[in-house]
């Protein structure tokens, strides 16, 4: 499989289900996806902050999340935690596979004690992503706050997803996992079949 991140393996390939394979000289990353689940996660970064990140992802989007990556975290967590993301939204993308039938837009707020998080998805093939989480602090746990946004971008670029994720708060541990249940919330609706809709939700007839 062939992708914007460039050779992928497929190791097993269903109906919005998937999971793929990329090693690098800095990271190994497995990933599997079920878009219809219920939020089962097992996830193994090495970095714990993102692993409950991520954790929190699925649960909340109920869609399955397998991660296993291995990567060079003696240098810092940079090459795993944007590895991740971009094998995360390359198993959606290919779970999705020509994206008929979706409701492919989906939108939530969630707020989290003084953090409130919005998120709005557009899973028409068209990667952009605009992030707006301003962390007051360098690092949440042993994860620097400058990778959530770019995990987000990285995220959006090979899951063919506009992302609009914007919040504020007083703590960065908040803000953050607000930001992702938003995300997760929003990306629930847009997977979702729409039980109105055989075709693509596009009046052109083809997304991208």
């Amino acid at each position: 499989m062939t992708t914007p991140l460039g050779s992928l393996d497929t190791l097993e390939v269903g109906p919005r289900v998937t999971m793929l394979r990329r090693t690098t000289r800095e990271t190994t990353i497995t990933v599997r996806v079920a878009l219809d689940g219920t939020g089962d996660a097992a996830i193994s970064t090495g970095i714990g902050f993102y692993d409950h990140l991520l954790t929190s992802l699925a649960h909340h989007s109920l869609i399955d999340i397998a991660v296993d990556a291995t990567g060079d975290l003696h240098v810092d967590e940079h090459h795993t935690v944007e590895d991740v993301a971009l094998v995360l939204g390359a198993a959606v993308a290919a779970a999705l596979g020509q994206r008929a039938g979706i409701r492919r837009f989906g939108e939530a707020a969630v707020p989290m004690d003084d953090a409130l998080a919005r998120a709005a998805i557009d899973l028409g093939g068209r990667p952009y992503a605009v992030i707006d989480l301003p962390f007051r602090a360098d690092r949440i746990g042993t994860l620097s706050s400058q990778l959530i946004e770019h995990a987000l971008e990285a995220f959006a670029r090979t899951a063919g997803a506009t992302v609009h994720l914007c919040g504020r708060g007083r703590n960065d541990h908040h803000l953050a996992e607000a930001a992702f249940k938003a995300l997760a919330r929003a990306l629930r609706f847009a997977t979702e079949p729409d039980p109105r809709r055989s075709g693509t939700a596009s009046t052109k007839g083809a997304l991208g």
